[in-house]
């Protein structure tokens, strides 16, 4: 099979399209025909060897964690799926070698569920690793009808589906994000802030009571943004930052693999409650200038790669 391989770690200069072994499925997984793939910037951050030593790697590395494509073959039980089924998933395993950058990959089934039928499968590729990150971190902060939530990074891949996850509980959503962002935030009902200097002060002219959650989806001063603007009581969740659990009583969360998650978001997803954003499609044989998009911190939504 084609992949998108890199055989060290480095700059996005190191990702090589090869020829690579297809995968085995495994008694408790699936083969996955790729059809779409998308770039998260844990990508590129595991690319770098940043978390080095925090997982387990084995070179050559397949890239990606997020997959959408037709189940191509099943393993010895796997009585979820059959040959032919549109799936999509969050396919992290316990290493880092044979990810969804290519033709084939074998995903376990609690890595996955059904594809979303309303998207196709570069939207639905968009999806799982951000949107699993928003539903998990809204969840365990404990976001209900009534609060006021401030949502770090909202314009983002995960900020953007934790948006619109937290207006359907029934949450008032403020969220950070540039200018030229604004618009895009208020379409998906959340009332837009700036980010930088001041914005505690900014959030506090908005909710003179403070916020009772604050989702961190991008680290740097957030979390302390956060602190200054959060009503007593309240709980700070981030992604980035173990300070909002260390120094702050909050939440760090690590999101994961979850089938009846995944489920979740695509009944969201169906019911049109929750929508998609997708910045850019790059072919498989273009993943460095996919990374090199990511790595700008600059993304409205989320980079898929065509497979």
């Amino acid at each position: 099979m084609r992949a998108i391989t890199y055989a060290k770690y480095g700059s996005a200069d190191v990702l090589e399209l090869t020829e690579q072994p297809d995968p085995h499925p495994g008694a408790d997984a699936v083969v996955v025909r790729v059809k779409a793939a998308s770039v998260n910037p844990v990508d590129w951050k595991v690319r770098e060897g940043y978390l080095d030593g925090l997982l387990d790697t084995q070179f050559p590395v397949v890239p990606g964690w997020d997959v959408a494509g037709v189940v191509e073959q099943v393993g010895l039980d796997t009585p979820e799926y059959a040959v032919g089924d549109e799936v999509y998933g969050y396919v992290r395993k316990d290493w880092v070698h044979g990810g969804t950058f290519a033709e084939l990959v074998s995903a376990p089934v609690r890595t996955l569920a059904p594809k979303p039928s309303t998207l196709s499968f570069e939207e639905a590729a968009a999806v799982p690793l951000t949107g699993l990150t928003a539903l998990q971190s809204i969840r365990r902060a404990g976001v209900s009808a009534g609060q006021t939530v401030l949502v770090h990074a909202a314009a983002g891949g995960v900020g953007s589906f934790a948006v619109q996850i937290a207006k359907a509980r029934g949450a008032r959503v403020i969220g950070t994000a540039s200018e030229p962002n604004h618009d895009f935030l208020r379409a998906l009902g959340a009332e837009p802030v700036t980010y930088g200097d001041g914005l505690a002060d900014r959030v506090r002219a908005l909710a003179p009571e403070g916020v009772d959650v604050a989702l961190d989806f991008v680290g740097g001063d957030a979390v302390a943004a956060s602190a200054a603007a959060l009503a007593p009581g309240g709980t700070i969740a981030s992604i980035a930052d173990p300070a909002a659990r260390d120094e702050h009583g909050g939440l760090y969360v690590w999101v994961r693999p979850s089938t009846d998650d995944l489920a979740e978001l695509g009944a969201l997803i169906d019911e049109g409650t929750v929508s998609v954003e997708v910045a850019e499609v790059y072919d498989l044989a273009d993943a460095a200038a996919a990374h090199r998009a990511s790595e700008t911190g600059h993304v409205r939504g989320k980079i898929v790669v065509r497979v």
